[in-house]
Formats: C-alpha cells, sequence, structure tokens
C-alpha cells in the first residue's frame, strides 16, 4: 500500500490531520525496544504509563504524509486568508508582516496563488489586490 499525500488529503482536514500527526508524533518516542516486560499490574492505566512506543513503517510513512498533508492545506489557507484582509482593508504592509515577508514578497505570493483560480475569480482578486506594493 502506497502512502502519499495526495492519497490523504480527501481523507482529512487540516484539523484532523494536525490531531492525527500530533497523535503519532506523541506515540513515536524514537525507541527501538519492543515487547518490554513491566512488573504494573495489567488491570491498571499505570500498566503502559512509561512503556516506550514505536511506530510501525505504515504509521512513520503516514506521520510523513500528513506533514506534506498540512503544509499543503495550511499554504492552500494563504490565498483565503489575504483575501480576507484585503476585503477588511488590509494594506500590503499589514499583510506582509502578518506573514513575516516584506510585502512586495506577500503579493507575490498572492498573485502566484490567483493563477490557479478561474478567469473570472482570477479577475475579482486581481481587481482586490490593487497595484504591487512600493509602486
Amino acid at each position: 500500500m502506497s502512502i502519499t499525500p495526495e492519497g490523504l488529503a480527501p481523507e482529512f482536514t487540516l484539523t484532523t490531520a494536525a490531531t492525527r500527526l500530533d497523535f503519532l508524533s506523541r506515540r513515536d518516542t524514537g525507541g527501538h525496544a519492543l515487547n518490554t516486560v513491566h512488573d504494573d499490574d495489567e488491570d491498571h492505566w499505570n500498566a503502559i504509563k512509561g512503556v516506550d512506543t514505536s511506530l510501525d513503517t505504515y504509521e512513520a510513512l503516514e506521520l510523513l504524509a500528513l506533514g506534506e498533508v498540512i503544509a499543503r492545506k495550511a499554504h492552500d489557507s494563504r490565498l483565503v486568508g489575504i483575501r480576507a484582509a484585503l476585503r477588511g482593508g488590509a494594506s500590503w504592509e499589514e499583510i506582509g508582516e502578518a506573514l513575516g515577508v516584506a510585502p512586495d514578497a506577500a503579493y507575490d505570493s498572492f498573485t502566484s496563488s490567483i493563477a490557479r483560480l478561474d478567469d473570472e475569480a482570477a479577475s475579482a482578486a486581481r481587481e482586490l489586490a490593487g497595484s504591487r506594493p512600493g509602486r
């Protein structure tokens, strides 16, 4: 079975992907000890407390692919966020500051993102964006 971001993306929202990634990350201690014997009472939750776990290959690959799914979904949300900020009256300087980049880099990121939109939506987005900062 192949585990790819493209295969996982339709199954997860950004929130559920982050939750699953967090779960897998917390489960994996990075250790390699398996089948460790513990003297704790098996009926008590302490029986599993402190037990080192390690992800199997499938889970490790899922962890990697989920990281990519999250990165892609978060990047896609940038377009939505910038449009909302522009509609709210934010300047490119403010948008750039929120993204941690220069205003012209924020503008360039937005214009490259709108290239994927259909003609009508892209035209509306270009109108909303206005002119490139610094011009």
